[in-house]
């Protein structure tokens, strides 16, 4: 969501956003990394301004901020 805000903050809305996250799990420690892959289709946008807005989107996330003792790493590409 924080993403598909962004987008649209910028300008250019989406057309569509697919996302999914892979959670890694210690037994007895709990979730130590997410990983985020993201494909959107974003007409007129750049890949670097989409990976800058991406980045953006993840620091900014109030999920991401709440696990911010866990590595998240993010894959975002442009359709």
């Amino acid at each position: 969501m924080a993403l598909s805000h962004a987008l649209t903050e910028n300008g250019t809305p989406p057309e569509q956003v697919n996302t999914s996250a892979s959670v890694t799990f210690k037994p007895g420690v709990g979730i130590t990394g997410s990983h985020l892959n993201v494909n959107a289709v974003v007409p007129g946008l750049s890949p670097e301004k989409f990976q800058e807005l991406a980045e953006g989107a993840k620091t900014g996330c109030p999920v991401s901020q709440a696990l911010a003792g866990v590595e998240i790493t993010l894959e975002a590409t442009l359709a």
